[in-house]
């Protein structure tokens, strides 16, 4: 071993343990690798920052972009619609939906696919009683073995081309994991579509703010305009776009006449309606229905949606929108008001604001920040609503489509056409600028770009080889179907103390000079990596999508491994049989 090998390792060793530690950001981690890896000369200063202007990194962050432009569109969810009334029990509802997140994890970032249909899950659950314990999980699972199909389904996948790139010359291409990935995903959706059983009933959705203020209803006020497919249609229809969540709770005309209205009353053009609902069901009420909600008249750049409370002492206490000036003088939509134990009949505009309401504001974002300052309001900044953004339409689909087109046809690479495909949805403004900014998961960009030149050094320095030679000598012995097997096993067994990325980075070019060494195929190698590094079921810490669920499933840690232990087993046996089905290790 040389010193430069040995430095390199030791330099490994300690990010490994920093980690597991877990006592600094995984970011912050990466960064200091890459500040050490410069100062012990394993990587020249003049291209400590290459990994930021690689394409695994344009690739995941264009995608997440994507992914986040095709939840908002709602067209998946109206997809949906049909089908979940015949959704009433669990052995219908978790295939149907694990299925779809899944499917939809084929060609969307997994984060991206699961977060479209968490709501969807969440709400269907209320309406049957399935507990979301018993919804979740499943989908999350789903979502990780749906990005095995596509190149871009995992940012696994696309850092393992990567380094196929760097062994052989030649990145792996958009539909080369999908014999593979495609048998994982039947044989995954068909184990959960039983499994879910394993999962506990009694867990309880973990609390959050909002409901720590015990927020209720939100009213809001909307106006139908005549181009709207609504006009003319009863009371009882604009409620069922809603599924029943929200309620037409007043109808104002002639400006000042206000009604009660039945279910069997008539909706006539430029009715003012007061909507009673969830901000997100309140949202996709109004998306459908084609109503202009109150204070979205005007265009902004770059607007921002937030709750907060108004608390004992606040300027708005007794006064109204109108009277306070908040949109001539701040800028500011008051979109939304929740009131507890009181209904609000009258305009939002013209409601005198009390002391522990709880409203929706709608402004640029220097501008919420002088009024909550000036109000001294109490902002609940803990989730994001769409109520007020509302973008929905096909074209995000569409140009998600384009991008795949021209990937499979061979017309542009992967990187240029996300690349594309994502500046493309800003030019059309179906996010603004501020929204794909707040949508890239940015630690995950700089651990990224970090620690691919701290991977490429250890290559650089011999060290992967070295590696992969001791692994050599010690499965001499060993078939090469177990040897794929054992790698998978240990890419899985680090994904939860690593990070998934940093897994691929660090295991990938060892499992490529591994088989070097034993004269194999390097492919079903770099295969069994990707598939150990994705699939982490034991842990809500090793991905972000079984972080995401945790809370509202009200998960315990040890409730993973009850579902994810024996799903765990069938994706080492069965991924072990498909990748050495599909990717002969003999030598090309």
């Amino acid at each position: 071993m040389t010193l430069d090998q040995g430095l390199a390792f030791g330099l490994i060793g300690v990010t490994v343990l920093l980690f597991i530690w877990g006592r600094l950001p995984y970011d912050l981690v990466a960064l200091l690798s890459l500040v050490a890896a410069v100062a012990l000369g394993l990587v020249p200063a003049s291209k400590a920052f290459d990994g930021f202007a690689d394409d695994v990194v344009i690739i995941v962050a264009s995608a997440l972009v994507i992914s986040s432009a095709v939840s908002r569109s709602g067209v998946v969810e109206s997809a949906m619609r049909p089908l979940l009334p015949y959704l009433r029990k669990p052995r219908q509802q978790v295939p149907a939906l694990a299925g779809a997140v899944m499917g939809l994890s084929i060609f969307t970032k997994n984060i991206g696919a699961l977060a479209i249909f968490m709501p969807v899950a969440l709400q269907l659950g209320r309406k049957t009683g399935t507990p979301a314990s018993m919804l979740l999980m499943p989908m999350s699972f789903a979502s990780l073995i749906g990005g095995l199909v596509t190149l871009v389904g995992s940012s696994n996948n696309i850092i393992v081309a990567k380094v196929r790139a760097d062994v052989v010359g030649q990145p792996f291409g958009m539909f080369d994991f999908t014999p593979v990935g495609l048998g994982l995903a039947v044989a995954g959706l068909a184990f959960l579509s039983v499994g879910y059983r394993l999962l506990p009933r009694d867990r309880r959705p973990g609390g959050s703010l909002a409901a720590a203020f015990r927020i209720e209803a939100y009213t809001t006020e909307a106006c139908l305009p005549a181009e709207s497919p609504l006009v003319g249609a009863t009371v009882g229809e604009l409620e069922a776009l809603g599924d029943g969540d929200v309620t037409v709770a007043t109808i104002i005309r002639e400006r000042f006449r206000r009604y009660v209205p039945g279910p069997d009353w008539r909706l006539a053009a430029d009715d003012v309606l007061l909507l009673d609902g969830e901000p997100e069901d309140l949202e996709r009420l109004v998306a459908r229905a084609k109503l202009t909600l109150v204070g979205t008249q005007a265009a902004g750049a770059e607007l921002t949606v937030i709750e907060a409370v108004i608390p004992e002492g606040s300027a708005l206490v007794g006064t109204t929108a109108a009277g306070a000036d908040l949109a001539a003088r701040y800028g500011t939509a008051l979109l939304a008001v929740s009131r507890s134990g009181a209904a609000i009949t009258r305009r939002i505009g013209s409601v005198r604001l009390r002391a522990g309401d709880v409203v929706v504001l709608r402004a640029e974002s220097e501008r919420l920040a002088d009024v909550l300052s000036e109000f001294g309001l109490l902002p609940l900044a803990e989730r994001k609503l769409a109520l007020g953004h509302s973008r929905r339409s096909y074209i995000p689909i569409a140009v998600l489509a384009g991008a795949m087109a021209l990937i499979a046809l061979h017309v542009v690479p992967v990187a240029m056409a996300f690349f594309g495909a994502a500046v493309l949805l800003l030019c059309l403004r179906v996010m603004t600028m501020h929204e794909a900014y707040e949508t890239i998961e940015w630690p995950v960009i700089v651990l990224l770009g970090a620690l691919i030149p701290v991977s490429d050094a250890v290559r650089a320095t011999g060290g992967t080889d070295l590696i992969a030679g001791a692994l050599s000598n010690a499965m001499h012995s060993v078939p090469p179907m177990l040897a794929i097997g054992l790698l998978l096993v240990a890419a899985m067994a680090v994904t939860p103390f690593l990070n998934n990325a940093a897994t691929v980075l660090v295991m990938g070019p060892i499992g490529a000079s591994l088989a070097v060494k034993l004269g194999l195929n390097p492919d079903p190698f770099l295969m069994a990596v990707s598939v150990g590094a994705a699939c982490d079921f034991l842990t809500p810490i090793g991905h972000q999508c079984n972080t995401l669920v945790m809370g509202p499933g009200g998960y315990r840690f040890g409730d993973y491994a009850r579902l994810g232990l024996p799903l765990s087993l069938m994706v080492i046996v069965v991924g072990t049989l498909l990748i050495s089905l599909f990717w002969p290790v003999a030598p090309r």
